[in-house]
């Protein structure tokens, strides 16, 4: 059974960081492309950064150089390290995972079949 344990979420001020982390248990990490995704309230859901098995990313405009995504297939843990932050970043971040090979990484979320409880994320002052 696949699972996600999501943490690192909270409260941080604006131009502050934090770093999220996913860790996947029941099937490796390595076949596997994944997603950061996150919903502000009132707003639809939308893809942040993805990362490939081959660590190839695909950060979403209103992320880039704030935001990275990384991989540690031996602990099976996607993290994404947000700097920078501003309170529009508000939201509640998931991470989302597909079976896959291939050469670039989608922020659609279509075919991401396996899916985080999500974690919140507050920038206030």
């Amino acid at each position: 059974q696949l699972q996600f344990v999501e943490s690192g979420g909270g409260l941080a001020q604006p131009g502050g960081s934090l770093r999220l982390s996913c860790a996947l248990r029941g099937f490796s990490l390595e076949e596997y492309t994944v997603g950061w995704f996150r919903q502000a309230p009132g707003k639809e859901r939308e893809g942040v950064l993805c990362i490939t098995e081959t660590s190839r990313t695909n950060p979403a405009g209103s992320v880039k150089g704030r935001f990275t995504i990384s991989r540690d297939n031996a602990k099976s843990t996607v993290y994404l390290q947000m700097n920078n932050l501003k309170p529009d970043d508000t939201a509640v971040y998931y991470c989302a995972a597909y079976n896959g090979r291939q050469s670039s990484c989608t922020l659609s979320d279509t075919p991401y079949a396996y899916w985080g409880q999500g974690t919140q994320v507050t920038v206030s002052s």
